[in-house]
């Protein structure tokens, strides 16, 4: 054998080596990988990029540094389990008949939930080759066919429904322990932020082979409000204050900054869309800025909520949009960002925001809708729409409609229903075409599923 030769079949080896050792750091694909983070019942002024004066939350403000910041993003609903149900579905909530948060298993409750979808984000995803996984809080029914395994996640490693206690991972109101993995009741010890965390990492550092999704839907700062490393006789008396919550708050900024550094270590930090975001309005501990009212109201400080997103490449960096966004947009904007396909019959109610934050598109105006049946410690009943910079808001009775230019005044202070009674027209026309479409597809889906 010539030298020539010998040194040719070297290069070669060293060249395959390199591949194979390549494949663990990097995906053999220009596909993203997907990582989005859920808090639950944050204020919208409860992050340092958002304002927050008094809570430390470096790591989720290194996303806003790193990638863009919205100011006018929206949760799907006012409350945890119809916002998921926006996610997951890519539609609105109202579209299932999931209008208000589920309560605890052994209610009625535990007997209802969002089924199967055969169009759902996770299932999307799974069918274009990604590895799917949900840490952390599902809220979307108790029983078998309700998991997130049926919706498409290969792995679930969590709670199923919305308020456990972060140490022994019960209902604050009794029952069995809620934590799973998969479908089989685990109990493990650990406070329950740690222990998203700590799976969410291992997660990340065991996909390799393949573009992963990973929805990490943390249940802090949710109620109860125990703050990490605090024994159970100081629990006991520890009052509810908002050195609580800023104490779970910032814990949960740590997980992100470990979440972060794994996909550092795991060489995907630059071929990873990052998206954090919040399911509703916060509660009366959290800080809503100059947002009015909180969870369960219609009111912005119910509904609208920080979203950022980090792309590195495809997104500018420490960018501020003010494209009017809503949490099913987000579904849009993965499955386009990741090359999968969509039915035409899935009939997505969002959009993909990516080319108008990338600047490639011009800003669009939207037309958003909510509503609350009831319920809830506040017993709201309420219906809004925004269309553009108007916002029209019906708090409980029709007589109490009121008209609202968010863009000025964001904190709903001047009602302008008498001086713009037109717009006012237009908005209630829109929404009671809105109620009649999801009305009506909620009423098929009732007849089609039978006496239940």
């Amino acid at each position: 054998m010539t030298r020539v030769w010998r040194l040719a079949i070297t290069l070669g080896v060293l060249l395959a080596v390199l591949r194979l050792v390549g494949s663990s750091y990097a995906q053999p694909t220009s596909r993203p990988n997907v990582v989005l983070i859920m808090t639950d019942d944050m204020g919208y002024a409860d992050v340092g990029s958002y304002g927050a004066p008094d809570i430390r939350t470096p790591h989720i403000d290194s996303l806003a540094r790193d990638g863009i910041r919205l100011t006018d993003f929206y949760a799907n609903a006012m409350s945890c389990t119809p916002t998921r149900v926006g996610l997951i579905s890519g539609r609105y909530q109202q579209r299932y008949g999931l209008e208000m948060a589920l309560t605890h298993a052994g209610t009625r409750d535990g007997e209802r939930g969002l089924p199967a979808l055969d169009h759902s984000l996770p299932l999307l995803l799974k069918r274009n080759g990604y590895a799917t996984a949900l840490i952390g809080k599902w809220h979307l029914g108790y029983k078998s066919e309700f998991s997130p395994r049926v919706h498409g996640f290969d792995y679930f490693f969590g709670q199923k429904g919305g308020e456990i206690d972060y140490y022994t991972h019960r209902h604050p109101q009794g029952g069995n322990v809620d934590l799973w993995e998969n479908d089989t009741q685990i109990d493990q010890q650990g406070y329950m932020t740690d222990l998203i965390t700590r799976k969410a990492v291992e997660v990340i550092g065991q996909s390799a082979d393949r573009p992963f999704f990973i929805d990490i839907a943390y249940n802090a700062p949710h109620s109860p409000f125990q703050p990490p490393e605090q024994s159970a006789r100081a629990l006991s008396l520890q009052p509810d204050t908002r050195a609580t919550y800023v104490a779970m708050m910032e814990r949960m900024d740590q997980g992100v900054g470990d979440i972060l550094g794994a996909l550092r270590a795991s060489g995907h930090a630059n071929d990873t869309m990052v998206i954090f975001t919040n399911d509703n309005g916060g509660v009366w501990l959290s800080n809503s800025g100059p947002l009015f009212h909180r969870k369960f109201s219609a009111w912005e400080g119910g509904i609208r909520v920080p979203a950022i997103i980090r792309w590195p490449d495809h997104l500018p960096r420490g960018a501020v949009s003010t494209q009017v966004g809503i949490t099913m947009d987000l579904t849009t904007s993965i499955l386009a960002a990741t090359d999968t396909p969509v039915p035409a019959d899935a009939r997505l109610d969002g959009i993909n925001l990516l080319p108008i934050l990338q600047g490639k598109s011009p800003m669009v105006e939207r037309s958003l809708f909510w509503r609350t049946a009831g319920g809830g410690p506040l017993n709201m009943n309420q219906k809004a729409v925004r269309s553009g910079d108007w916002k029209l808001l019906i708090d409980g009775a029709e007589p109490f409609t009121l008209l609202f230019n968010v863009r000025d005044d964001p904190s709903e202070r001047q009602d302008l229903f008498a001086k713009h009674r037109d717009v006012a027209v237009r908005l209630r026309a829109q929404l009671a075409e809105w109620e009649r479409d999801v009305d009506a597809e909620a009423k098929a889906r009732a007849t089609a599923a039978g006496p239940q």
